[in-house]
């Protein structure tokens, strides 16, 4: 499969009052293919989101780099995005504040719209693949439930025509029972597109299955990736296996949800 994404040994440090440098995220290797859904998995606090942050071009490399189909992804300055970053989009987690709450969401999705100049999807389409009407277009973002924003991000960030989309634990902000439906929505919205997705979560249960791969993180670094089923029926490293430990059973665990 080839690579649409290629971060080969990312390595963000933070500098700490009195403290020297911290190692966020240390000496990182993932792929996201084309077509691919890859799921980043890990507690909190284990460089995940500062990951993500670099991909985007939110944070600077100590050292390593990330390509974009071949092309290097560089810092986001201060001037206008670089075309390239537009071709990567991110869902964070509360979809609230990732919103503009005094503009309503069709007017949001139309900005996406014109930076992938006239070849994008109306804002109809795109609120209808996210499970939304046309009449949510008028709508400002307090109208709406969480998952309804999340859904309304997801359609905003799907606006640009993106290659990858990034989902930053996107659902940890949901009830426990939208989290599987979302999941499976950005999905399959991102596949439909034509679109990667590189899904970060602590919950393995739900990156299960929805991903096409899994990568696991600990303390800033990947100690495991392999096939979503094979990470998640033998797991190699001890830390994946205590994730996995941690899991409650329940019932049709591995299917995935109607989204």
């Amino acid at each position: 499969m080839t690579a649409r994404l290629s971060i080969e040994q990312a390595t963000v440090t933070y500098r700490q009052a009195g403290r020297g440098l911290l190692t966020a995220v240390d000496a990182v290797d993932l792929e996201v293919g084309a077509g691919e859904v890859v799921g980043l998995v890990g507690e909190s606090g284990c460089g995940k989101s500062t990951l993500a942050r670099a991909v985007c071009g939110l944070e600077p490399l100590a050292s390593g780099r990330i390509l974009l189909e071949g092309e290097p992804v560089g810092r986001l300055g201060l001037r206008s995005r670089d075309p390239r970053l537009r071709r990567i989009q991110m869902v964070f987690q509360n979809p609230y504040a990732s919103l503009n709450p005094r503009r309503r969401v069709g007017s949001q999705i139309e900005d996406g719209r014109r930076v992938a100049a006239g070849t994008a999807l109306s804002v109809t389409e795109l609120l209808e693949s996210v499970g939304l009407d046309a009449a949510a277009a008028a709508k400002y973002p307090h109208e709406f439930s969480g998952g309804q924003r999340q859904r309304v991000a997801i359609a905003r960030a799907m606006a640009t025509g993106p290659d990858l989309l990034i989902g930053d634990e996107p659902i940890a902000s949901l009830d426990a029972s939208l989290q599987a439906r979302v999941a499976a929505l950005m999905r399959t919205v991102a596949l439909e597109h034509g679109a990667s997705l590189l899904f970060i979560s602590h919950d393995l249960a739900v990156v299960r299955v929805i991903a096409d791969r899994i990568a696991v993180m600990q303390s800033g670094r990947i100690v495991e990736q392999g096939p979503a089923e094979q990470v998640w029926s033998a797991p190699q490293h001890p830390y994946t296996r205590r994730l996995l430990a941690a899991i409650p059973i329940a019932d049709g665990l591995g299917r995935l949800p109607t989204v």
